[in-house]
């Protein structure tokens, strides 16, 4: 299956060709189609060095939207390949798909490669006394390791077996792809403009078209019977208790049951029960302004959700506990495609700073610890932190983790456990509030949850926009309708979504007559200098 694309940023495409196959033709082929089809493009080359030390490489950079769409704004490209944010990697050679895989330019979770089975010996490979030739197995074992999808296929013999060049063949095989947002006829057009060796070009190009869209809807077809024996098979989703099910509109029971099972293992049964407990008072409110549930029963789904995330806040914990599971392990020796046979070795690199530590302890002691940190940065050092290496496959490094995620009980008396529940406690007052205010008051402050994401400085800064959000739109700025008040609240919410630096939020706030958010200082760090030798 193709990659899904982001609809705002550019498909990037690299093309490696040896010389006299066509890499260039295949290349203007491509940026001219998308011209044609009304996107915006752009293409670069840089030459190899001769026929078997260097390819000479292609890069195109392609909007998926067209021009049509974009409103007036223009893409903007860049010239060179960024390791690791491939999109695609064509390439007429099998050695040469791997020389570039082992620079770092595919990625197994973005990069689909098309790329010919075919080989052109290198001197080195033509020097060696008996066979140098490199295995063909190992090279097409680490394409597959190193791409979210493979097409690998002869395509040296097809297009002589067309009597055309290997460039339409590889045409062919990126047009049946998919990735690219253009129709088959658009890449055909293309190839009769050109006006040569068009009928070769084109027999070329069909063969290969064919070829990969027949592996395709096999393949779709083996995967949809896998999704369908692995729903059969997989584990069902959580079932709220029917004494729960009674309390809340089967519109919710999913999302309900599955925060309450999330905070049952995160933390225990009291923890899970306080869960509900906060969620029937937001159901209360909803109710009585929509007694029918004509809405859907948003704002108490959505409270569910953000609301089991929220309580379900990471600490060193909880990350503990994630890393020593079995089902992690499995996860990463599924990722690297270790086989049964091959050691696996994990290593897990922390750095818990003061606020890490200081989260667990009551409040006092915490205090004391975060004002000696404090102290700390502002004479110009660095913030305390530990930096730590720990083998998640030794016996050691295992136990060191088990123990760690096992300290749930701290939890409950640490300080950062009492500011999470204070600050939960504000946002939700804030939803039943606007909820018994107005509707669409409630729904979007209850989605507003969504800013709490992430862990450390991301966390925090979710925090304190959500708090001045709900100080300053929610109840302070003065609104002649509760619509006028639940829309700037939603402005502000989309705007601080979209820019982590904050300056639309801030913007937002002050459109709908808010303060900005307070600067916060940022502490000066001194270095010395090292003396010159």
């Amino acid at each position: 299956m193709s990659q899904p694309l982001s609809a705002d940023r550019p498909v990037t495409v690299l093309i490696c060709a040896l010389g006299g196959e066509g890499g260039g033709v295949l290349s203007q082929w491509l940026f001219e189609t998308a011209l044609q089809c009304g996107h915006s493009a752009q293409s670069t080359s840089i030459p190899g060095v001769a026929q078997r030390t260097g390819a000479t490489t292609y890069y195109l950079e392609i909007h998926p939207r067209p021009d049509a769409e974009l409103g007036g704004r223009k893409p903007v490209f860049s010239l060179y390949p960024v390791p690791g944010a491939l999109d695609l990697l064509v390439s007429s050679e099998l050695l040469e798909t791997v020389r570039q895989i082992g620079l770092g330019l595919a990625s197994p979770e973005r990069t689909t490669v098309i790329s010919s089975s075919s080989r052109a010996l290198t001197v080195a490979e033509k020097m060696q006394l008996a066979d140098g030739r490199a295995s063909a197995e190992q090279l097409l074992a680490m394409v597959q390791r190193y791409s979210r999808e493979a097409r690998v296929f002869d395509m040296a013999a097809m297009a002589e077996q067309t009597g055309t060049v290997i460039s339409a063949v590889l045409l062919g095989a990126v047009a049946a792809s998919g990735l690219l947002p253009f129709a088959r006829e658009a890449y055909e057009g293309v190839i009769r403009a050109s006006g040569k060796g068009v009928d070769a070009s084109l027999r070329g190009f069909t063969r290969a078209y064919d070829t990969v869209a027949a592996a395709r809807a096999q393949q779709d077809v083996v995967l949809q019977a896998a999704q369908a024996a692995t729903a059969a098979i997989a584990p069902p989703a959580p079932v709220l208790p029917a004494a729960l099910a009674q309390r809340f509109p089967a519109a919710t029971h999913e999302m309900v049951g599955a925060g309450h099972a999330r905070l049952l293992e995160y933390q225990d049964a009291d923890y899970a029960r306080l869960y509900i407990e906060r969620l029937t008072r937001v159901f209360e409110a909803e109710r009585a302004v929509d007694p029918q549930g004509q809405q859907g029963w948003v704002i108490t789904r959505e409270t569910a959700r953000y609301l089991a995330l929220w309580m379900a806040f990471d600490d060193i914990v909880r990350v503990a506990d994630l890393k020593c599971r079995a089902s992690r392990h499995a996860r990463v020796r599924r990722e690297v495609k270790a086989a049964d046979e091959e050691l696996l070795y994990i290593y897990d690199h922390f750095k818990p700073g003061v606020p890490e530590f200081a989260a667990l302890l009551p409040d006092g002691l915490a205090q004391r610890l975060l004002r000696w940190d404090r102290r700390r940065v502002a004479a110009g050092k660095s913030p305390f932190a530990v930096p730590l290496k720990i083998g998640a496959h030794t016996v050691t490094g295992f136990l060191a983790l088990r123990v760690l995620g096992s300290l749930k009980w701290l939890r409950r008396r640490g300080s950062r456990f009492a500011v999470e529940q204070a600050m939960i406690e504000r946002w939700l007052a804030g939803v039943e509030q606007g909820t018994r205010t107005a509707w669409p008051l409630g729904h979007e402050i209850a989605e507003c949850g969504r800013l709490i994401k992430g862990y450390g400085s991301t966390n925090e800064r979710g925090k304190d926009n959500l708090l001045h959000v709900l100080d300053h739109l929610a109840t302070a700025a003065s609104f002649e309708t509760p619509g006028q008040r639940a829309a700037a609240i939603r402005a502000a919410r989309v705007a601080a979504l979209a820019d982590d630096a904050g300056k639309a939020l801030d913007q937002a706030l002050v459109q709908h007559g808010a303060p900005a958010r307070p600067v916060k200082p940022q502490p000066i760090q001194w270095y010395k200098r090292r003396p010159a030798s």
